[in-house]
């Protein structure tokens, strides 16, 4: 199965594809732009961590609900409203003017995360009603993929636009392509339904937990797949411009360049080892993303040769991305999906908070560079945890 075969004998894959190229490039390209403004306000380390965090906290609030609502409600209806939401509080970044404002902005963030987080546990557990085996984990990666192209292109294009024509002017057009992403959802044909219950939302929590309890492969998966998020590199790509690289380039350019080249990294890396990776060789890419991480640690204080290890530190992350995804949707029974995909991404989510938490508190007991060799060298732990769980599966 090939990626040009899967969306050719799949239309509702190659439909949902395209719109999410719109909706996620919608979704970082002003990312640049609210970094960039936090930098100009002024900002400290912990108010940017914080900010970073209400990126990632709607996933581990929201979770429960969320995936309750997922296996409840119409999958289209419910993925229109959300990406109207999205647009509505994009447009309201336009009216964020100064550090006394940073609060609203942070509340604006979660809201618009709460709708996109949402949208993304839909996509996911939609796409194992569609498609099984090889041809689901070559859909995921499709999703990784796109989602690290529209990275790349969106840091990168975000972090011109900020440059030469300011803040507002990124704002505005991110509005503009989540008001694209909504005309093009229209003409979807959603032919695969979720599974639609009657039974009340709060019985349905409880369910899903008790599903999850007396699976535990699908606990040990969840916590595999949670590893990612140790790779939550935002404040800390922030903190590094702000702090080192402004002396040899503008902070809105220091940070669209790193992350555009991370995201570059992302995205080639599936093309080059997702035929390669098995059960077996997961262990070697877990070891490989800390050895990336901490050499990366090592070249940070010279911004050129830290974006060759930036690349490396994005290499195998959308591997083992979508390669435990699969392997947590497969073990999944269909009218569990919304909500054990839902607590998955909770806990994914819980795993990046941690991590930028960790890395805006520590910014000022330690050096930058430390920080980043100890998040590396948690995944060596993690490599333990896997070879330890991995005749599970």
């Amino acid at each position: 199965m090939t990626y040009t075969k899967l969306l050719k004998e799949y239309p509702l894959i190659r439909q949902l594809s395209i719109l999410q190229i719109i909706a996620y490039f919608g979704a970082w390209f002003s990312s640049v732009a609210i970094y960039t403004m936090l930098v100009e306000f002024g900002s400290s380390a912990f108010a940017i961590s914080m900010v970073t965090v209400m990126h990632l906290l709607p996933a581990v609030v929201i979770a429960p609900l969320s995936g309750a609502i997922i296996d409840k409600f119409k999958i289209k209806t419910l993925m229109l409203t959300l990406l109207s939401i999205e647009l509505i509080m994009t447009l309201s970044f336009l009216f964020i003017d100064d550090k006394s404002e940073v609060w609203i902005l942070m509340i604006l963030i979660f809201i618009r995360m709460s709708s996109a987080s949402i949208f993304f546990s839909a996509e996911m557990s939609l796409l194992p009603k569609i498609v099984s085996g090889v041809a689901l984990q070559k859909a995921n990666e499709i999703h990784s993929i796109i989602w690290s192209f529209t990275y790349a292109i969106g840091m990168g294009l975000s972090g011109l636009v900020v440059h030469a024509y300011g803040v507002k002017a990124a704002i505005i057009i991110d509005a503009v392509i989540f008001l694209i992403a909504i005309i093009v959802f229209f003409n979807i044909d959603f032919k695969v339904e979720a599974i639609h219950t009657k039974e009340k939302i709060f019985n349905m929590i409880k369910d899903g937990f008790i599903y999850i309890k007396n699976h535990k492969i699908v606990i040990h998966l969840i916590v595999l797949h949670a590893s990612v998020g140790l790779t939550s590199f935002d404040t800390l790509v922030t903190l590094l411009a702000k702090n080192e690289y402004k002396y040899f380039i503008a902070v809105p350019l220091a940070i669209g360049i790193t992350n555009a080249i991370r995201a570059l990294a992302l995205m080639i890396g599936p093309f080059l080892i997702s035929n390669w990776v098995n059960k077996d060789r997961l262990l070697y890419i877990l070891i490989f993303q800390g050895c990336a991480i901490i050499l990366w640690g090592f070249l940070q204080d010279n911004f050129y040769y830290s974006l060759f290890a930036v690349f490396l530190t994005g290499f195998t992350t959308t591997t083992i991305w979508s390669y435990t995804y699969a392997l947590l949707q497969t073990q999944v029974e269909s009218k569990y999906l919304g909500r054990v995909i839902s607590y998955n991404d909770m806990i994914f989510m819980l795993s990046n908070v941690t991590t930028t938490l960790f890395v805006g508190v520590m910014a000022s007991y330690l050096a930058l560079d430390t920080i980043t060799i100890i998040q590396g060298s948690i995944f060596f732990l993690v490599a333990i945890y896997y070879k330890k769980i991995k005749h599970l599966i």
